[in-house]
């Protein structure tokens, strides 16, 4: 741990680790400012906990159903161009939503929102996979972790800045603000020195894409190392994809004069305990103990959120989101650095696509059922925060039992 680069040197000395960053900050702050008016569009237009709940899952499922083709192309193609190529597609699409203001035209708005996840699932691998190839081992970790950092502090301001946009200057400023970030984001990338992909490039015929793809997976069957790693962030889906679907109705109800405000807030706040974690854990953590952190991590978001169901939601509700978040934070990169540093170059897209099919089938699972007990008065809202908060916690205690032991065995 002592032996990482620090966060000043790895800006200052990695140029192509640079440029790829300050294309993510473009890109992140515009989808963040982006996800809060969406929400607010979908409650302004529908008011139905049901349709909330499908803007989660289009946010997720068409990025978990293209995942797996989407991590093979990462590992067959050049990673660049893969990148900057999505990058321009998403900002074309994201315009699209500019034609949505009825409640007959939220097919279409479903349509746009898959399409702009799925040219995601693209970017999203070919990124995980290039930061080995442009960082050293001793910067890897940094460059993770400040990418985490980034996420979250981008989350933080971007919902915050979302929540207030949104209410002063409407959601169709905030979807000309996201598109113009995409095309920040691809001139940034351009300038990215990233090594050719090893991989097979020739046209990917049916039957041998199936086939590499299976391989992929094979990866997480045959190398349990892997496999374990990959399990980290779908187990915390498992209560955490319902919880973080609650905040945009909690945030509701804690400012009802001004609702994009509340669940932008509540959003900023999660970006912040998701920020302070990855700090955290790499000052603090020897990375044989992440097995033991991800368990306890768990364990802490649900007795965090636990509480966020059991007292009166005042001021200091913030608080307790940034507890919250703050270990899934830590969980998050700590799992990615171990799965790069665990999986061979060639498998890496594929294993990075597969962790993401995981999370959000986990995650769109979850969002279904706490939508569906919402609107049809099978749990009031309180009531289902702490179903999914007592299932994080028994997650996290599974996780100590099963997987912990089997990492020390392997240590020895």
């Amino acid at each position: 741990m002592t032996s990482s680069a620090g966060y000043l040197e790895l800006l200052r000395a990695n140029r192509d680790f640079r440029r790829l960053w300050i294309g993510d900050m473009a890109s992140l702050l515009g989808d963040w400012l982006n996800t809060i008016a969406l929400y607010t569009l979908i409650r302004q237009l529908t008011g139905s906990p049901v349709a909330l709940g499908l803007v989660f899952i289009v946010k997720t499922l068409p990025f978990a159903l293209a995942s797996p083709l989407a991590g093979l192309l990462a590992d067959r193609f050049d990673r660049k161009r893969l990148m900057i190529v999505a990058d321009l597609a998403r900002a074309a699409v994201v315009l699209g939503f500019l034609a949505v203001d009825r409640e007959a035209e939220l097919p279409l708005l479903f349509g746009l929102i898959a399409l702009q996840m799925m040219i995601g699932a693209i970017f999203v691998p070919a990124r995980s996979a290039t930061l080995p190839n442009i960082t050293s081992p001793r910067e890897l970790l940094t460059a993770n972790a400040l990418s985490a950092a980034t996420w979250s502090v981008l989350l933080a301001v971007g919902a915050a800045v979302g929540g207030f946009a949104t209410e002063s200057f409407g959601t169709g400023t905030v979807f000309v603000l996201d598109s113009v970030s995409y095309l920040v984001s691809a001139a940034f990338i351009a300038g990215v020195r990233i090594p050719p992909t090893r991989g097979d490039t020739g046209a990917v015929r049916l039957r041998k894409a199936l086939a590499e793809i299976a391989d992929g997976w094979r990866q997480l069957v045959h190398r349990p190392e892997i496999g374990r790693i990959a399990l980290v962030k779908p187990v915390w889906a498992l209560g955490g994809g319902a919880l973080v679907y609650a905040l945009t109705l909690i945030g509701e109800s804690w400012r009802p004069e001004a609702p994009a405000v509340g669940i932008g807030l509540l959003f900023a706040a999660r970006g912040l305990g998701t920020g302070i974690g990855p700090i955290a854990a790499r000052a603090g953590v020897a990375e044989r103990n992440w097995p033991l952190m991800f368990g306890i991590g768990l364990t802490v978001t649900g007795l965090c959120y636990l509480t966020v169901g059991w007292v009166a939601w005042g001021a200091w509700l913030p608080v307790l989101v940034v507890l919250a978040h703050a270990p899934s934070g830590a969980n998050w990169v700590a799992s990615t650095v171990l799965l790069q540093k665990r999986t061979p170059d060639r498998y890496r897209g594929r294993v990075f696509a597969t962790e993401w099919l995981l999370i959000t089938l986990v995650d769109t699972l979850a969002i279904l059922a706490v939508a569906f007990l919402l609107q049809t008065g099978g749990a009031t809202l309180r009531q289902a925060i702490f179903c999914f908060a007592a299932l994080e916690i028994a997650a996290g205690l599974l996780w100590l039992l099963t997987i912990v032991p089997a990492e020390q065995r392997q240590d020895t």
